[in-house]
C-alpha cells in the first residue's frame, strides 16, 4: 500500500509539472539542407541540459531533407513543416542575401495550439534555464535591444550619427532631430510572443503592402510590434558583437542565452581566422557550445533513460520512508500485546 501511495504521489507531482505543457514551447526555424541542423540539435540538447520543462518545436521549410528531420525527432523535437512566405518583389538589397528566407519565420504565429512561445534562432545556445520568460504578462512582445554600431547598420541614421541605444549617453540624439528619434529596436533572434491566427493574418496583410528593408523580417517585426515591444535584459540574447562593442554592458557569468551570429562565430564552422574570432572569450563560448553538442548523455534517448533511472531511485527512497512512517503509526495505534 505504501509503495502504491508513493507511486501515486509521484505521478501527481509529475502531472502538476506537466500541466499546461502543450500550451508552452520553444520554437526555432530551419531551411534547406545545410549545416544549420547542427545548431538546432545543439539547441535541443542545451535546453535539455538546463532542464527546461517545455519542448522545442522546429518550423521547417519543405526543402529540409528527411534525414535532418529524423535527427531532430530523435532529439525529442517536434517538427512542423511550414509553407514559405515571400515578400513583395522590390529593388531593396538585403543586408544578407539569405534574409529573404526569414520571412517564413512569421508562420510560427499560426501555431495556435500553444498559448505562448519563446523563439530562438538556430545559432543560439541556452546556458541557463529561461522557462520563467513564459510567465511574463501577456499582451506584449519581449526581446533584447539590438546594437547599431556594426557596419551593417551604415544605412541607418543611428549609425551615421554614432548613436546606439545600448549606450545612449555616449552620443546623444541631436535635439534638432528629436521628432525623428527612432523607436527602440530589438534583435529578432530571440523573442517571446503569443501565437494567433488573427495576428498572423494581419501581419500578412501588412507585409504585402510594406516595402522590404535591409534587415527583412527583423525590420518588419520591429515596425509591426513597435507599440507592444517591451525590452528584456541583455542576458537573454547576447549578440557576440556586444563583447567588443559594449563590453561594459556584458557580464559573461550572468549570460543565459548566447547568439552566435557574428561573422565566423558559428561553432560548427568555427576556424578562429575571421575578425574578432581570435578573442579568448569567443573561443570559450564556442567550446561551451561544443561541450553540449558532444555530450551523449544529453541525447534525447539517453536523457530519457537517465530520467527514468532517477525517478525509479526517488521512488525507492520514498517507499522505505513511507513504509517506516506507516509501520510506526500502526505500532502506536495497536501496541503488540505482552507475551503470555
Amino acid at each position: 500500500m505504501a509503495a502504491q501511495f508513493a507511486s501515486e504521489i509521484f505521478s501527481l507531482k509529475m502531472s502538476s509539472l506537466n500541466c499546461g505543457y502543450s500550451k508552452r514551447a520553444y520554437v526555432t526555424f530551419l531551411a534547406g539542407s545545410g549545416d544549420y541542423v547542427k545548431g538546432v540539435v545543439g539547441l535541443a540538447k542545451g535546453l535539455r541540459k538546463v532542464k527546461s520543462l517545455y519542448p522545442l518545436v522546429v518550423a521547417v521549410l519543405p526543402d529540409v531533407p528527411e534525414d535532418h528531420r529524423l535527427q531532430l525527432r530523435n532529439q525529442g523535437c517536434i517538427v512542423r513543416e511550414i509553407e514559405p512566405i515571400n515578400p513583395p518583389e522590390n529593388q531593396v538589397q538585403f543586408a544578407m542575401a539569405y534574409y529573404v528566407l526569414n520571412y517564413s519565420k512569421l508562420r510560427i504565429w499560426e501555431f495556435e495550439e500553444y498559448s505562448k512561445m519563446v523563439y530562438l534562432d538556430a545559432d543560439i545556445q541556452v546556458f541557463d534555464n529561461i522557462d520563467h520568460l513564459f510567465d511574463m504578462p501577456d499582451g506584449y512582445f519581449y526581446a533584447v535591444m539590438d546594437c547599431f554600431c556594426e557596419k551593417t547598420w551604415s544605412h541607418t541614421p543611428q549609425y551615421k550619427i554614432g548613436y546606439c541605444q545600448q549606450c545612449p549617453d555616449k552620443v546623444c540624439w541631436p535635439a534638432e532631430m528629436e521628432k525623428q528619434r527612432p523607436a527602440l529596436y530589438f534583435n529578432a533572434g530571440m523573442f517571446v510572443f503569443e501565437p494567433s491566427k488573427l495576428t498572423f493574418d494581419s501581419m500578412m496583410e501588412t507585409l504585402m503592402s510594406t516595402t522590404p528593408t535591409p534587415f527583412a523580417e527583423q525590420d518588419f517585426l520591429n515596425m509591426y510590434f513597435q507599440k507592444m515591444y517591451k525590452p528584456i535584459p541583455l542576458v537573454y540574447n547576447l549578440v557576440l558583437a556586444m563583447l567588443w562593442r559594449h563590453p561594459e554592458n556584458v557580464d559573461l557569468d550572468r549570460v543565459k542565452v548566447v547568439h552566435y551570429c557574428a561573422a565566423g562565430s558559428k561553432p560548427w564552422r568555427f576556424t578562429g581566422k575571421e575578425e574578432n574570432m581570435e578573442r579568448e572569450d569567443i573561443k570559450k563560448l564556442v567550446n561551451k557550445w561544443w561541450e553540449i553538442y558532444n555530450d551523449e548523455s544529453l541525447d534525447f534517448k539517453s536523457s530519457k533513460r537517465i530520467a527514468e533511472a532517477e525517478n525509479k531511485s526517488k521512488l525507492q527512497q520514498i517507499t522505505p520512508n513511507a513504509l517506516s512512517g506507516s509501520i510506526s503509526k500502526r505500532a502506536k495505534a495497536s501496541p503488540v500485546p505482552p507475551a503470555a
